[in-house]
């Protein structure tokens, strides 16, 4: 810990902003991949490395956030982040430690601005492509398997909502320690 008593976030922060940005990255553009990320980062609990190391690198000072994280965890996003604080309909990022909020309680943007969806940082009991969920869409050749620990078990037709409402809609990032998963709004979902 630092005297002030909040944590450090990457031990050198470009590099592992980067590296977090790359893995968000290439997780968006192959749904259901599983990647890694904030290996060198110890987040105050309940924050997993993953979950913070994607805020880290995709909030700032222009990108409204809301978090069931606590006080330490705010402190900790929000000093390393800059982020301001918003609604749950409004925010850009939204992070659940806990419970998930329902995908239609999210911004989904508009037809105009179809960008201004949310994106949804989950974090989960565990990721794994063994069986789970068969993934089909954009950035999948054939299909893909994703299974998935700690969602609520309406998720499916939550995401199947989301998906009907596309270009609109929200993104998703699931985190388990320090892998991620994503599932962006254009990939159709099978339980």
């Amino acid at each position: 810990m630092i005297s002030d008593g909040l944590l450090p976030a990457f031990d050198n922060p470009v590099f592992g902003a980067q590296a977090a940005f790359r893995a968000v990255l290439a997780a968006l553009a192959e749904p259901g991949t599983i990647h890694v990320a904030g290996l060198d980062l110890a987040p105050p609990a309940p924050l997993m490395p993953a979950a913070a190391a994607v805020l880290l690198a995709l909030a700032d000072a222009d990108t409204g956030m809301r978090h069931d994280g606590g006080p330490v965890a705010d402190a900790f996003l929000r000093f390393h982040c800059g982020a301001p604080d918003a609604a749950l309909s409004d925010a850009a990022f939204v992070l659940a430690t806990g419970a998930m909020p329902p995908l239609a309680t999210l911004a989904s943007g508009t037809d105009e601005i179809p960008s201004a969806g949310a994106t949804l940082v989950v974090q989960v009991a565990s990721l794994s492509n063994e069986a789970g969920w068969h993934l089909t869409g954009p950035g999948i050749l054939g299909a893909r398997h994703l299974n998935v620990a700690g969602l609520p078990a309406d998720f499916p037709a939550q995401w199947a909502a989301n998906r009907g409402a596309f270009p609109r809609g929200v993104d998703v990032v699931l985190c388990a320690g320090t892998a991620l998963a994503a599932l962006p709004r254009s990939v159709t979902l099978e339980a």
